[in-house]
């Protein structure tokens, strides 16, 4: 496996101000922590970044470059996958860490894009451990234009009331703040929009993301909700009536089908998650239609993308090997090194230049490989960018 300190580095304005003090890196970031928790300075947004030039590991330059599926300017990676590097103590490891060094890091991958998961990092971190804040924001945007990477979306607070209370609207406006300070087009949420397979509820949960996408538009932002496998599931909308008096049976629409529908394509759009879609397509492939009878459906993902593909303007990248005795029909892999064939996806649904796809690998980080989850990062940015249309 390669190791993540291979590429050859940029030294950074604070690796040449730490070589010229001829003091170490621990003592500098925490001198750097202090002063970042007290006194914040305003970024300048449109300076040039650091790593402006073209980066290790890219392969979009000489042969096949215009056949590549997924150009250079939309790799990307949710910040999830690293989360243990961003969450990292710097006075007690010398590997990369919170959000500053993992940002320079995957800019040295090759990475342009990426999508956070909450705005936490270690407190000794420079910043501090909340960058939850506009104070917060405008720092993380200055290491984002330092490093040449752009944020595209986040997995944050979507209101649990409907109606809404205030403080639930205040904090979802805060959000949208946040997002736009740091230039993003999307925000949204790492979870289904309910958990319920009943079209009824169903029905209240595309109201309230009607809501909440409206004054996402009004801030000029793009709303969009995650999948996992049982949001893919089939809709219990039809037949028999339990003793409570709900639905017993589908009509064969799944839960996510029902809600591109019920919801307005101007103010609500969606993230798949490619692995979690496939799972789906693994368990959910038999229904009891309303008459009773069994039907089979097996789900499509890529055909569900294309028959509404302006609606996915994002996607988690996550591989797996098969496993038929899980359950779920996968255990995840680092991108690349698994079965699901995303040549034949990104060819399927085309818009290269629309879609914004994030790798992603929920078991990247490892105790005892404290530096694996950037390795895996890497491992899935040469695979991402390697792919070419067949």
């Amino acid at each position: 496996m390669t190791d993540f300190h291979d590429a050859p580095a940029v030294p950074s304005a604070d690796d040449a101000l730490r070589q010229r003090l001829g003091i170490n890196r621990r003592r500098f970031l925490s001198t750097c922590t202090a002063v970042g928790a007290g006194a914040i300075a305003a970024p300048v947004f449109g300076a040039a970044p650091a790593l402006a030039q073209p980066r290790h590991g890219d392969h979009g330059h000489g042969h096949g470059r215009g056949h590549e599926l997924v150009p250079a300017d939309k790799r990307g990676i949710i910040l999830y996958t690293v989360r243990d590097a961003t969450g990292r103590d710097p006075l007690a490891s010398d590997l990369p860490s919170g959000f500053r060094e993992v940002f320079k890091e995957l800019a040295r991958y090759g990475y342009r894009q990426v999508e956070f998961a909450g705005y936490g990092q270690h407190a000794n971190a420079p910043g501090g451990a909340n960058l939850e804040s506009v104070a917060g924001a405008k720092l993380l945007r200055s290491w984002l234009d330092e490093y040449g990477l752009r944020a595209q979306g986040n997995h944050g607070f979507i209101p649990s009331s409907w109606p809404f209370t205030q403080p639930d609207l205040d904090t979802f406006k805060k959000h949208l703040e946040i997002a736009n300070i740091l230039g993003m087009d999307h925000m949204g949420t790492g979870g289904d929009p309910t958990g319920s397979s009943y079209k009824a509820d169903w029905d209240v949960a595309a109201d309230k993301w009607n809501a909440l996408g409206e004054i996402a538009r009004r801030a000029g932002i793009k709303l969009y909700t995650h999948n996992h496998d049982a949001a893919y599931g089939f809709l219990l909308d039809g037949g028999p009536l339990d003793a409570q008096g709900r639905p017993t049976r589908s009509s064969g629409t799944r839960k996510l089908e029902h809600f591109l529908k019920a919801t307005d394509p101007k103010t609500v759009w969606l993230e798949m998650d490619i692995y979690w879609a496939h799972v789906a397509q693994y368990k959910f492939h038999t229904y009891t239609a309303h008459d009773g009878s069994q039907r089979e459906k097996v789900f499509d993902p890529a055909a569900l993308v294309s028959r509404n593909n302006k609606r996915y303007p994002l996607f988690h990248a996550k591989d797996g090997t098969r496993n038929d005795t899980s359950g779920e029909g996968y255990d995840m892999v680092p991108f690349g090194t698994g079965v699901i064939d995303y040549t034949t996806f990104f060819s399927r649904v085309g818009a290269k230049n629309y879609h914004n796809p994030m790798v992603e690998q929920d078991n990247a980080p490892s105790s005892t490989d404290l530096g694996q989850s950037l390795k895996h990062a890497k491992i899935g940015y040469g695979n991402l960018a390697a792919l070419r249309k067949k």
